[in-house]
């Protein structure tokens, strides 16, 4: 049965469109891969879900025809950038990043000319051209391991998140020029709210992701990516936990902790706001309606492409260098 929705058109019902996106993904072969950020029924509906290491890896690996990112815009760019042949889509064109639009790639490249001896390590929550500006790329899973891999006498520029390269430094004991970016979901968590919190629920651990502010992190029993804080908890020996991110990752940790309880952290004015309004903008019926149209979809030129590409690929083979020592 088809209904008309708005700006869609006729399409499935919505108790029919995980059928439906079964049925397209067959048809088209594709794989759809989902950021832990992501709605629930996405993350539910996805072939792989993980965070942006994992994804990038699953993007660099897949044999797939058809490349469909649940997630935002520079993710898809990613697996665009690793996928030159293959189509990518991404359900919503307009699910952007707050943190890669802090970093402007004409006035980065200004503040990269005042540092022209320093190595310029990037964040993958980037556009395409400031990864294309580059020399190395990292994500929150891997950033301390691959700056500890770079010789001692480097000099190293981070960006964009300053806060996640404070972190960095901490962990990694060197010293970087950080650009002053920041992400609006883990700026807005509350000092206060994570106290009261606390307070009510003392046996509860806090758990953080390293992009929110130095206070919070300093409030944190463990810090980690959201695939760490994932793995965290499975050992962890704690009944609840306090969880300062993206509280899309909840729906993982309830699935893999179902006796665990799971507290969300308010945001700075109290509401609870720290859903990423760009993740957000996919939906199943938007998942469908690019599947079965094949649009929209993510186009980089060829030159900017291959640049990008340097770092990324850096990345991936310093940290499959780093996993063959780890577990030989």
């Amino acid at each position: 049965m088809l209904e008309e929705r708005p700006g869609l058109g006729h399409g499935p019902t919505p108790g029919t469109l995980p059928a439906a996106i079964a049925e397209l993904r067959k048809r088209r072969r594709a794989v759809i891969l989902a950021h832990y950020y992501q709605e629930p029924e996405i993350q539910d509906i996805a072939d792989f879900t993980g965070d942006s290491l994992e994804l990038s890896r699953r993007a660099a690996e897949t044999d797939a025809d058809v490349i469909v990112f649940c997630g935002v815009h520079f993710m898809a760019e990613t697996a665009k950038i690793l996928n030159p042949s293959r189509l990518v889509l991404l359900p919503d064109l307009e699910a952007g990043c707050s943190l890669a639009e802090s970093c402007p790639p004409e006035a980065f490249a200004n503040f990269r000319a005042q540092y022209p001896d320093h190595l310029v390590v990037s964040y993958i929550n980037t556009s395409a051209a400031i990864k294309a500006q580059s020399d190395l790329i990292c994500t929150s899973s891997n950033a301390v391991d691959l700056v500890r891999q770079l010789p001692e006498d480097q000099p190293i520029l981070f960006a964009p998140d300053r806060n996640l390269g404070r972190w960095v430094q901490q962990k990694s004991g060197r010293p970087m020029v950080l650009w002053p970016g920041g992400c609006i979901v883990h700026e807005t968590f509350s000092e206060a709210a994570v106290l009261t919190l606390k307070q009510a629920h003392p046996e509860a651990a806090v758990i953080a992701h390293p992009e929110c502010q130095e206070n919070l992190l300093d409030l944190a029993d463990f810090v980690g990516s959201t695939s760490r804080l994932l793995s965290h908890i499975r050992s962890a020996d704690a009944p609840a936990f306090i969880v300062l991110t993206e509280p899309g990752i909840l729906h993982q940790m309830r699935r893999s902790m179902p006796n665990t309880t799971f507290l969300e952290v308010p945001g700075l004015d109290g509401c609870s706001c720290n859903a990423c309004p760009h993740m957000r903008r996919n939906n199943l019926a938007k998942l469908w309606r690019c599947m079965e149209t094949l649009e929209p979809r993510i186009e980089l030129p060829e030159d900017l492409r291959q640049r990008a590409l340097v770092p990324i690929r850096r990345m991936l083979d310093m940290t499959r260098r780093a996993d063959c020592r780890l577990n030989p």
